[in-house]
């Protein structure tokens, strides 16, 4: 019998509903300490935030804590494999949290997001999806796209949650679903550690989520978004659907993620054709422009939540595919991305 198939009823239950309790308890905690160290957003220290009083940013505090203290109680094995992903997102946290007091400017991010993402790859964890042969590149040349692909990958998946992070409720509700869909591709693999990682991570995102829907009693702030941005990028790397061909497979983390890539590349692109600086806050990202069509916020959030269910199912629909028709899939999955970008923007311009 397959190794997961056999401790499969033993702890992944067991796992969601320990990391569930874990964000329950520890948000409390982690609000607590907001509150008593002045972590706290207030209200109209910028023009994009227009939530009605103070809200600790407890979110990453919580979610951290949750995969500490549920990895050292019931989750050694994980630890001991995952490790070299937990340690850098330690420096996205740590850069978050500073932000999160301080306010730093971009380039101070973008630093830390890029020592996070070498000590990453320094640990062991790069995209593999260009093979020795390809196109004839000389020496080790692919090696080096790969590491390419893969910063651009990670820092731009970390950036993409922080970017997303404009209504209660729509990070952790795009994660959890990102985790889900995560977790039901590596149900079936032999990747017993990063099954416990994704169990005890969607106990925890239910329980974010409890705190941060609308009303939220506490925000993510860019600790917890960019962390939660930082883990998803690698999952999207570790995981290996052995069962499924590559060119069926390899573009399911996109997709997987395509919303909040998506509203990166709806807020960047935008901007840089209105001239304006994409790394300003606003009132442009997809959420705002949800609203703004007349949508109220809890269904402009809900879009955006069922909108990642539906690219997580293609995905998987496309995983079953000859490797022919999964691109021509997604190619078209494209195709309707742009569609919707330019009717966004022909929006806003009336």
């Amino acid at each position: 019998m397959d190794n997961t198939a056999s401790i499969y009823p033993n702890f992944v239950f067991g796992n969601i509903l320990l990391g569930l309790a874990l964000a329950l308890i520890l948000s409390r905690v982690a609000i607590w300490f907001a509150r008593r160290t002045g972590l706290i957003d207030i209200p109209g220290v910028l023009p994009h935030k227009t939530h009605s009083h103070p809200i600790p940013l407890a979110g990453g505090i919580t979610l951290l804590l949750t995969l500490l203290v549920g990895g050292f109680t019931f989750n050694i094995s994980m630890l001991q494999e995952y490790w070299k992903i937990l340690v850098p997102a330690l420096i996205i946290f740590g850069v978050g949290l500073w932000d999160d007091y301080r306010r730093l400017p971009p380039g101070i991010k973008i630093i830390g997001q890029l020592a996070a993402t070498i000590l990453l790859i320094a640990m062991g964890t790069s995209v593999q999806i260009i093979p020795a042969d390809f196109l004839g590149l000389p020496g080790k040349w692919y090696h080096v796209v790969n590491l390419l692909i893969t910063g651009l990958w990670v820092v731009g998946i970390t950036n993409a949650f922080n970017f997303i992070d404009s209504m209660d409720g729509v990070v952790v509700g795009i994660g959890g679903i990102a985790v889900s869909f995560f977790l039901l591709v590596t149900l079936n693999s032999p990747q017993v550690s990063l099954l416990r990682f994704l169990t005890l991570l969607i106990g925890g995102c239910i329980g974010l989520f409890f705190y941060n829907m609308t009303p939220a009693r506490m925000f993510l702030g860019d600790s917890g978004a960019q962390t939660f941005g930082f883990l998803l990028a690698a999952i999207g790397i570790i995981y290996n659907p052995v069962q499924f061909p590559q060119g069926s497979s390899w573009f399911l983390p996109i997709l997987i993620l395509g919303v909040p890539i998506f509203d990166t590349c709806l807020v960047v692109f935008s901007r840089l054709r209105h001239k304006k600086y994409f790394y300003q806050a606003g009132h442009d990202h997809t959420y705002h422009r949800l609203f703004k069509l007349g949508m109220s916020s809890t269904h402009a959030v809900a879009v955006m939540h069922i909108t990642t269910i539906v690219l997580g199912c293609l995905a998987f629909i496309a995983l079953h595919l000859a490797p022919f028709f999964a691109n021509i899939l997604f190619g078209l999955i494209l195709l309707v991305g742009f569609l919707v970008y330019l009717f966004l923007e022909r929006k806003r311009n009336e």
